[in-house]
């Protein structure tokens, strides 16, 4: 059923869903389990003990392919079976032949001018969803292109200036507004430099209007979407609704024949539904090219309230049946099956030494210090500066608590005094977003490995690492370190069981796919259910090692 991409009725994409919900029932204790209760709840003993047993004897490999849904022949029926429905059942990654299924799109590679300050995550988007975007545009006669969080201009300078599109980018961020507005300053006198030399008098240069605004509400994208074709090319700048209703762009009405694009290159959480949302009800929007992102940051419904604007589930058929994710799901909906299976050796058992510790991490504070333990607590993935502390030689450095800045329960404090002003100075340019922590790399990336394999066989020289992890946990929520004997005696209780995260966590990974698949299917319905007006259809148009998140939903009116 996930084999094909998916452009049918919204009968075929129910039924899909329908398939994916009753697969994933069984499963629940799996999908909304969080890491740092591995040990504290042995959650393995849900599992299939067949399961356990034969996975906890694999080389890394074969477990960091798992959700990539590849088996291995000796594998129980039963094991192969689920790896093999969770990948028949999601949707493919794999990047789809642009060029064949989408008519006159020709992906061309970015100059330097344009391309200049983009890594290779991002020149690889925006050159493929220029593209797409022109495309669609041109089919329905779209006279602007409306680019919804456009961050730092990237995707609307080239609509812009490499497609000849009108473009408004609407972002929350005064930085990056002015970030953005800055850079097509620059590429637009390139641009006209070269055209006063090759004589083009009457050439006319696309800059994108940058407009600053919170998208609090479908309804407000709506308004935006209505009075765009009327903005100046200078910044506007709206903070709530009631704002616009003050402006005379909220009292004009658009000429009949304007027509318009919404576009969002990994709009975040809710920010993706809107963009729908207001495709469906709003007239003058004749398209959507809509990638998601962040899916931990999408609201759900809540059954004790009657708000429409919930980010999961739009369908009316999905709501209906009551179907609900829940927050580990959603995160696990963030995992990257290609991500994982590019991985080697190394890299996956740092990974999975992480999930080790921090769940035997909370042990500690459950013993020790229960109150902050019920909090709920963020230390943070020491990931980046711990590794560059490391390879300069100075972990030690690292863990002297006089060098640690505490961290409160929010989360919004932590790292090295060094760190904090580093990404202070990074981050808070222009505005009040606060300190980040890396949370993609494993807290010790370089710490030699070779004799940990995580196969069920219990390996003493985890315990340093373990240690280390600890103190500087307790540094970052400001707490003092314990007695080594106390480490130690949760340490022995729990390291027979350390083998076993590297087998539940790549089981669990499977899942973030299909559950993926789920979210996007029923942004599928939802565009489905609007009836014979609108084609839609979902599409993987990057690299998925590259850009994760590479599925695009598209839709036109017809």
């Amino acid at each position: 059923m996930g084999s094909e991409y998916s452009s049918r009725t919204a009968a075929h994409t129910l039924e899909w869903i329908e398939a994916i919900v009753g697969f994933l029932k069984p499963y629940t204790f799996l999908s909304n389990a969080h890491v740092v209760n591995f040990f504290k709840d042995k959650l393995w003993e849900a599992l299939d003990k067949d399961w356990i047993s034969c996975l906890s004897r694999e080389p890394i490999q074969n477990l960091l392919l798992i959700p990539s849904g590849i088996v291995q022949a000796h594998w129980p029926a039963s094991l192969k079976e689920f790896v093999s429905t969770v990948r028949s059942l999601s949707l493919p990654q794999r990047q789809a032949n642009l060029e064949k299924i989408l008519p006159n799109v020709h992906i061309t590679s970015l100059g330097p001018v344009l391309a200049q300050g983009m890594n290779v995550k991002k020149k690889h988007e925006v050159e493929v969803l220029s593209a797409i975007v022109d495309s669609i545009a041109r089919s329905v006669k779209a006279q602007t292109i409306v680019d919804v969080g456009a961050g730092q201009g990237y995707l609307s300078q080239v609509l812009a200036f490499q497609y000849d599109l009108s473009v408004i980018a609407i972002d929350a961020s005064s930085h990056h507004a002015k970030v953005a507005e800055a850079r097509a300053e620059r590429i637009r006198k390139h641009y006209a430099a070269q055209i006063h030399k090759q004589q083009y008098q009457n050439k006319n240069l696309m800059v994108p209007t940058t407009v600053i605004c919170h998208i609090m509400s479908a309804d407000m994208l709506k308004t935006l979407s209505r009075s765009v074709l009327l903005f100046d090319k200078q910044p506007a700048l709206f903070g709530h609704p009631a704002n616009l209703e003050q402006t005379k762009l909220h009292q004009c009405d658009l000429k009949s024949e304007a027509s318009l694009v919404l576009t969002g290159l990994h709009a975040c959480g809710d920010l993706s539904v809107k963009m729908l949302k207001s495709f469906s009800e709003c007239e003058d929007i004749k398209a959507v090219v809509s990638l998601g992102c962040c899916y931990n940051l999408l609201s759900e419904e809540d059954s004790a309230t009657s708000d429409s604007e919930y980010g999961f589930p739009m369908s009316n058929a999905v709501r209906c049946a009551g179907v609900c994710l829940g927050k580990s799901s959603r995160d696990l909906a963030c995992q990257s099956a290609d991500r994982w299976r590019i991985l080697g050796d190394e890299s996956g058992i740092h990974n999975f030494e992480l999930h080790a510790f921090r769940a035997a991490f909370q042990m500690v504070l459950d013993k020790h210090y229960p109150e902050i333990s019920s909090a709920h607590p963020s230390i943070g993935r020491q990931g980046k500066s711990l590794r560059r502390q490391k390879l300069r030689g100075s972990l030690k450095s690292w863990l002297d608590p006089e060098n640690i800045v505490s961290v409160s329960l929010d989360g919004k404090q932590f790292g090295t005094k060094a760190e904090v002003t580093r990404e202070s100075s990074e981050t808070n340019a222009g505005d009040n977003s606060g300190i980040r922590l890396d949370q993609n790399r494993s807290c010790y990336e370089n710490t030699p490995s070779n004799n940990i394999k995580f196969d069920g066989t219990v390996h003493t020289d985890m315990y340093p690492l373990f240690e280390r992890f600890c103190h500087s946990g307790l540094c970052r929520l400001g707490l003092g370190p314990l007695p080594d004997m106390k480490l130690s005696g949760i340490w022995n209780e729990i390291a027979p069981f350390t083998g076993l995260v590297g087998p539940y966590w790549s089981l669990r990974a499977a899942l973030g796919p299909l559950l993926e698949t789920l979210i996007l299917l029923d942004r599928l319905l939802y565009l489905q259910e609007q009836g014979s007006q609108v084609e839609a259809f979902i599409l993987p148009i990057f690299d998925p090692v590259t850009s994760p998140r590479n599925v695009a939903i598209v839709a036109k009116k017809v």
